[in-house]
């Protein structure tokens, strides 16, 4: 990030989001090439060398009926609160994207339809741990928007397949197809409609650098929710902000990964040192491989900033554009009023990122990387196609015709006039329209 007037930095990042992407790309380039030419059978070679997975590719229903046992009552309980919430609020985004037409001219109807899209592919991450919400966010959403066919692959553990609780999410969003597949050949079986699938409309759900990769790579011929990079997030803290608060939210987030940036800018430079001071041991009290991962991040990746008025933070934060974007500072309307680019805003230290990550029902899954800038994060209308339409009487024809046959002369297209023209002729042959440009 260049520097910004009005402020200083008392932590200074050493890497960026950008580091060793381009090690990434070749690797994921020729996985996607090799899967695509091979299908089934070369999506299964990699979940065997990669994840050391020989079982069935698609979740049998048996296994489906039985993950309800191997989740505790408490969790199933949780998880049910978790998406109603983010259903509901799911079902809010719906109820404001409307149809609409309007009579342009007298005669002349137009207007557009939200269609949603036919099949989504959610990829919900896994490994060691269940990724529960990611579940959640991509498959109800899609759900409420009214895709009809929703297929999710989820990395599987060794022996066991997805997570038990996984897929219990899973289920209670009513995916239709889960797939025992991660990386970079989960996101190729999505795309290419591999294992008997239809090959998705759009893919969604975070995932790592090689899953962010492939699905930048297949943008184009599949749409994608975003470009999206490490987990990122980003304070705002002034005088009353308590630094014990502050420093834990950023040691929350930075121990998503080794290169999830974490940025704090203060308007008050005692607050940024107590920070600065805490943060350290905060981290070496978290559990490994936790305490690893945000060890890392906060030294790469971490950056405390002094801005020397609110107005000064608000550009930096602009600038930045955080995936996660935390107020702790007086007069939080004014904040919500000025600030602009960000994927999620939480506002006070009553609300932190990790309750919108996991329950609190707005969508976890969102721009970074700068991102925010021009997009907003996963939504209602991510899954919707906004297409347009129009009809109009042949009396209306007398105003449109003869204005599109002057144009489409003007810039050489004497077909497109022509069809204008026939059908002056075939309705008003009588007439006389100016149809020719001036000289």
């Amino acid at each position: 990030m260049s520097d910004l007037s009005g402020i200083v930095y008392l932590k200074k990042a050493a890497k960026t989001a950008a580091t060793g992407e381009a090690d990434v790309r070749g690797t994921v380039e020729a996985m996607l090439a090799e899967i695509e030419a091979g299908g089934d059978a070369a999506a299964r070679g990699f979940a065997e060398k990669l994840d050391k997975w020989t079982g069935d590719i698609v979740v049998p229903p048996e296994v489906w009926a039985a993950c309800d046992e191997k989740v505790p009552a408490k969790l199933r309980d949780d998880i049910r609160f978790a998406h109603d919430n983010i259903r509901r609020f799911a079902e809010a985004q719906r109820a404001a994207i409307l149809d609409t037409q309007i009579e342009v001219i007298p005669g002349l109807m137009a207007g557009h339809r939200n269609i949603p899209l036919e099949t989504a592919g959610c990829y919900v991450p896994g490994g060691r741990y269940a990724h529960i919400a990611s579940a959640l966010m991509s498959v109800t959403t899609a759900k409420v928007a009214g895709v009809e066919n929703v297929i999710a692959c989820s990395p599987p553990r060794s022996g066991d397949g997805i997570h038990p609780a996984s897929l219990f999410a899973l289920k209670v969003c009513g995916c239709d197809v889960a797939l025992n597949l991660g990386g970079v050949q989960g996101i190729a079986a999505l795309a290419f409609g591999l294992f008997g699938n239809r090959p998705a409309d759009i893919l969604v759900g975070p995932g790592n650098q090689f899953v962010a990769e492939a699905k930048r790579i297949l943008y184009g011929r599949v749409a994608i929710d975003m470009f999206a990079g490490p987990t990122e997030s980003m304070v705002i803290a002034d005088h009353t902000a308590d630094p014990e608060i502050v420093a834990w939210d950023l040691v929350g987030q930075a121990e998503h990964g080794y290169n999830s940036p974490v940025w704090l800018i203060t308007l008050d430079a005692a607050l940024g040192e107590k920070v600065l001071d805490l943060v350290p041991g905060l981290i070496a009290s978290l559990p490994e491989p936790n305490r690893s991962s945000a060890t890392d991040a906060w030294r790469d990746y971490g950056e405390v900033m002094l801005a020397e008025s609110r107005e000064a933070a608000v550009i930096a934060s602009d600038r930045y554009a955080s995936e996660h974007l935390q107020v702790q500072c007086a007069d939080l309307d004014w904040w919500h009023e000025k600030l602009r680019n960000y994927g999620s805003l939480f506002l006070g230290e009553e609300t932190t990122v990790a309750f919108g990550d996991k329950v609190s029902g707005p969508n976890h899954i969102l721009p970074t990387k700068a991102a925010g800038r021009y997009t907003g994060g996963l939504s209602v209308g991510k899954f919707l196609k906004t297409v347009t339409w129009q009809r109009m009487t042949r009396e209306a024809n007398r105003e449109i015709a003869p204005a599109c046959a002057r144009i489409s002369r003007l810039e050489g297209m004497q077909g497109h006039a022509r069809t204008a023209d026939i059908r002056l002729a075939k309705w008003f042959g009588q007439e006389n329209f100016d149809l020719e440009i001036e000289s």
